[in-house]
């Protein structure tokens, strides 16, 4: 798990079977310190409810992954495991 901030939203024309009605957030995530970028931006499936702004926890739990979307298998990799107070 990691930390990460919600930049936006991600619109998708055509999605995977298993990931049609999932929000689909864009999040930077962060090293230790909370404030230097860790790699580039990545796509998240958010089932939270997170904003833009949101400091949300990022998890690449696959299986938690296919279980979230009931699929036996999916692309998605990230997923939104919660948002911090």
């Amino acid at each position: 798990m990691q930390e990460a901030r919600v930049m936006g939203t991600a619109i998708s024309t055509m999605k995977h079977e298993s990931m049609v009605g999932s929000k689909l957030l864009i999040v930077q995530p962060y090293l230790v310190d909370g404030k230097s970028p860790d790699g580039f931006p990545l796509l998240a499936l958010d089932t939270f409810g997170a904003g833009k702004g949101d400091t949300v926890i990022i998890t690449s739990d696959g299986r938690a992954m296919r279980e979230l979307l009931q699929a036996d298998a999916t692309p998605a990799r990230w997923s939104v495991a919660g948002i911090k107070d």
